[in-house]
């Protein structure tokens, strides 16, 4: 996580690589998931806690500008991309 005053935004890495498939679907498995059950706790752990606290997150595979907000949908998450803003 990286802070600023009150602004922070956490650096997610490859929590769920492929967002547009692991966000939504968490409970689904990659070959890269070595400890698949482990990979979906902390999928979901990290998602809740994004979601609940409304934070900004950066993803190296999400589409540009790369940081989004996360919202717990009925089946997984989804992102909600943030306007590009050069300042941050």
């Amino acid at each position: 996580m990286v802070a600023s005053g009150d602004a922070k935004v956490y650096v997610q890495a490859d929590v769920t690589h492929a967002p547009f498939l692991f966000a939504r679907h968490p409970g689904w498995h990659a070959f890269y998931d070595h400890e698949p059950v482990q990979a979906e706790a902390t999928r979901r752990k990290v998602y809740d806690m994004l979601a609940a606290e409304r934070m900004t997150v950066q993803g190296f595979h999400y589409p540009f500008p790369s940081v989004a907000h996360v919202e717990k949908t009925a089946t997984g998450y989804r992102e909600m991309p943030l306007p590009w803003n050069p300042s941050i």
